[in-house]
């Protein structure tokens, strides 16, 4: 299946002859086969015509609307795949003390055990020694089994979060070092980058949720926060590290982004990417999406990351519906 990503400013995306299509300024038009179409990402000005917006709501393709900084608007969806049974099943466990401790110990071991896999992975390229951070880290999926309620293992995940990203300012590039994790508006590049990929992933999942009848604002781990999707918060921490930060890391570390990639907004303040770099990131993430690779120890075969995403998702499911988190088994890389 293919996403859509938009970023012209100017452009148009219609349908004509079974095929979405994007006419862009200068007079290019770039062409999918609408059954292969699964999402249309749009940033910013980009217009979309009322037959392509049927042909969506008719088909289940999202339409995710940002800012072309990437701040997240809205999404026009289908209301097709609406399970009302299996979201009464979610809205009371959101009630069971028990279940949400269970779900939330498992997210973060996780979490926490991928972070250490993206700091050894960086450091053995520098020949940097974190070996203390990593005990300290590991500390803190070990204390998770004894939690006896979720702030204490949000308490444990903060402050592995803390080691992990003050590690991670030692082993980027200095030209691009920074000092920990800031948003709203991120204040250096790094944190420019994991915003803008965080929020992407975030409304990935969003949509993937929908589509299996589920409700993304009746989260588990996460306290609830009015217009936030507290599901699809839950199901994101494990795939931050794997996906975002290290796809970040790669691009500065590897000088395929540069200072001047980047630059200090003046009406609304923070660090940001300019269009040709907002492309080139946003085409990353989506290899990075695409990539195959024999990581999840309930299939036998190599999954897309995109892939395992659904999987995360069905694990999910099974866990609500058997009213037993460990049916869930989260994503830990190697």
């Amino acid at each position: 299946m293919s996403y859509l990503y938009v970023c012209e400013q100017g452009a148009t995306i219609g349908i004509t002859e079974n095929r979405f299509q994007v006419k862009y300024k200068d007079g290019m038009v770039k062409s999918i086969p609408a059954e292969t179409l699964e999402v249309i990402e749009v940033f910013g000005k980009v217009q979309i015509t009322t037959q392509c917006m049927t042909e969506c709501l008719k088909r289940g393709v999202n339409i995710i609307f940002y800012s072309t900084n990437g701040a997240y608007f809205g999404r026009l969806i289908s209301t097709n795949h609406v399970n009302v049974q299996r979201q009464r099943v979610q809205a009371r466990l959101t009630e069971d003390a028990q279940f949400r401790l269970g779900f939330s110990k498992r997210i973060i071991n996780a979490k926490i055990r991928n972070q250490i896999v993206v700091l050894r992975r960086y450091a053995r390229n520098q020949e940097s020694d974190i070996q203390r951070a990593v005990i300290e880290m590991q500390n803190m999926y070990k204390k998770l089994e004894a939690a006896q309620g979720i702030e204490q293992v949000m308490g444990y995940e903060g402050t592995a979060a803390k080691i992990y990203f003050r590690e991670l300012g030692r082993l980027i590039d200095p030209e691009f070092a920074f000092t920990g994790r800031n948003r709203r508006p991120p204040r250096d590049p790094f944190n420019s980058l994991i915003s803008l990929g965080y929020s992407i992933i975030l409304n990935e999942l969003y949509g993937k949720l929908e589509a299996k009848g589920l409700n993304p604002y009746f989260g588990i781990m996460h306290s609830d926060r009015e217009k936030h999707p507290t599901l699809a918060s839950d199901l994101m921490e494990e795939w931050r590290a794997v996906l975002i930060d290290s796809t970040a890391l790669s691009m500065l570390n590897g000088h395929e982004l540069l200072r001047e990639d980047f630059y200090y907004g003046t009406d609304q303040p923070g660090v940001f990417l300019e269009k040709d770099a907002f492309k080139k990131y946003v085409q990353k993430l989506e290899t990075k999406f695409r990539t195959e690779s024999r990581y999840l120890t309930y299939v036998d075969y190599s999954v897309s990351f995109r892939r395992a995403m659904d999987l995360q998702i069905s694990q999910f499911i099974r866990a609500i519906e058997e009213h037993d988190p460990t049916q869930y088994t989260p994503v830990m890389i190697r």
